[in-house]
């Protein structure tokens, strides 16, 4: 004890250790008992505790931002064990909230908030609400698998770990101040406030994300209620599984097996108009059984994994006629786009193939436009924002979309499964399908029945669609029709006058 000291203060230490109760910075005690709160030295990160929790947000943020590249590389090519059998969007969203959080976190660290905290907290709990609703229902879990699981748990984390963090530096902050000052300070500058303000701004606007992210999740719980007609297989060793529907005699009233139909979707699913198209057709005796069965990513299918060319959708198709028992002789009927899957198809399965039927089929020529730099940037920005679900909720919640709708219906474009499908076929358009169609062409049995129906609309409107149509009738040696339905949108069994003359014409081909 330094009995010159004042009573009840005890001798600084001067061993040179440095705890919480010391100054890291030079002791000026001595020459002036209290500093100015605006003094330089009046700090947070005085304390070791402070300086800790800083580095430890720091490697946070590191270890976040790099499962962050890991899964927005997913995206284009997935990676060995980080594929999800649902939208890859979820899993990237919830990774992005936590960088997103950890960055806010580290950029206004000295400045704790009162606001800051309980955004922090409205975002944790909203987030721990995801991860329980992943866990506890079956459809969720299977699409999410370990990926979008841990990703909607780490943000949880991470968002508890700002509101520790924060309130850390609180805690240094007034522990410092009063200890320099001798009160803590209760007045921010203008540069202060306007932190606080930034940065209850970025964590407003995160608490919305999660929110709305929140509601997205919590329809698609509640669409796995309806269940899908006909059964999921799986394929691809177990990975992920294929939806399949077949309805239908398969034989003939004289016992021989009967032709099956098989359609192929072109931008829509199947289930969106042609699947009501078929059952007229059974009704009116034009056919006697068919088949569809949905391309990964779209209505009751899983996701593949990237990459995902035409040659690939075509052999899980074989794998899943396959495993479901379902054998030839195929009619093959497919639409827009859906053409150049059919197309490819025919070619693998030879003998097996009776005729082959294309509604205003897309040419191989005109992939660039589908796999276009500026419509795949547009595809990612779109999946990148599915999770919040702005339409989607919109739809439930003021135009009475059901589950039905958000499916397979006239609001499956909006899911972030299709958007990641039709980013995929994006991406390899205009490489690997194109090659695989331009091969199909080159070993498709020439004898094999064709009949092209196109749409009139889109004839007007594009030159090179005719041209292309025209070529596409010589895909084989056996030509048996070509109709331009004069007022008929690229859909064109939207039309009656295409329902009719598709179904005259499939009935025809059928007795070939």
């Amino acid at each position: 004890m330094n009995k010159n000291a004042p009573s009840g203060q005890d001798e600084p230490h001067d061993d040179g250790r440095a705890d919480e109760l010391t100054r890291l910075l030079p002791n000026r005690l001595d020459s002036t008992p209290y500093l100015s709160a605006d003094d330089p030295a009046v700090s947070p990160y005085n304390l070791w505790t402070v300086r800790i929790v800083r580095l430890a947000t720091v490697i946070l943020t590191c270890i976040t931002f790099a499962f962050w590249v890991l899964l927005l590389v997913s995206l284009f090519i997935t990676p060995p064990g980080l594929h999800t059998r649902g939208s890859p969007f979820f899993a990237f969203g919830y990774a992005s909230i936590a960088f997103i959080t950890l960055l806010v976190e580290l950029i206004f660290f000295a400045v704790p908030s009162s606001s800051a905290r309980l955004l922090s907290v409205v975002s944790a709990v909203l987030l721990l609400a995801n991860t329980i609703i992943i866990l506890a229902v079956t459809k969720t879990r299977h699409e999410e698998l370990w990926v979008g699981m841990v990703a909607a748990l780490w943000a949880t984390v991470m968002a508890i770990w700002a509101v520790v963090a924060d309130r850390t530096v609180l805690w240094g902050k007034r522990e410092e101040e009063e200890r320099l000052t001798g009160r803590p300070e209760t007045r921010r500058t203008l540069f202060e406030w306007s932190e606080v303000l930034l940065s209850s701004i970025a964590l407003s606007i995160l608490a919305v994300a999660v929110l709305l992210m929140t509601c997205t999740l919590t329809l698609r719980a509640y669409d796995s209620h309806l269940a899908p007609p006909g059964e999921r297989y799986w394929v691809d060793g177990d990975k992920y599984q294929i939806h399949l529907f077949c309805y239908g005699n398969t034989t003939t009233p004289d016992g021989a097996r009967a032709t099956t139909v098989l359609f192929e979707g072109g931008e829509d699913p199947v289930e969106y108009g042609l699947w009501q198209f078929a059952e007229n057709a059974i009704r009116n005796g034009s056919m006697t059984r068919y088949c569809f069965a949905d391309r990964p990513g779209m209505a009751w299918s899983d996701t593949a994994p990237s990459p995902l060319s035409v040659s690939t959708a075509s052999d899980i198709l074989g794998e899943t006629l396959s495993r479901a028992g379902e054998e030839g002789p195929w009619l093959l009927v497919s639409a827009g786009i859906g053409s150049l899957y059919s197309r490819v198809f025919s070619s693998r399965h030879g003998q097996e193939v009776k005729g082959i039927l294309m509604i205003d089929p897309l040419h191989e020529d005109l992939l660039s436009r589908v796999g276009s730099s500026s419509r795949g940037f547009r595809l990612w920005f779109q999946g990148v924002i599915s999770p919040l679900g702005l339409q989607r909720n919109l739809g439930a919640l003021i135009r009475g979309r059901t589950a039905a709708d958000r499916i397979w219906g006239r609001a499956s474009y909006q899911s972030g499964s299709t958007v990641f499908a039709k980013l995929q076929e994006s991406l390899v358009a205009d490489s690997l399908t194109k090659r695989d169609v331009i091969s199909s062409r080159a070993i498709q049995d020439k004898s094999t029945p064709v009949v092209v129906i196109s749409s009139g609309d889109q004839i007007r409107r594009d030159s090179e669609w005719e041209d292309k149509q025209r070529d596409l009738t010589h895909l084989t040696n056996n030509l048996a029709d070509w109709d331009v339905v004069k007022d008929s949108p690229h859909r064109v069994w939207d039309t009656l006058e295409g329902r009719e003359l598709i179904e005259k014409r499939l009935k025809k081909l059928a007795k070939l």
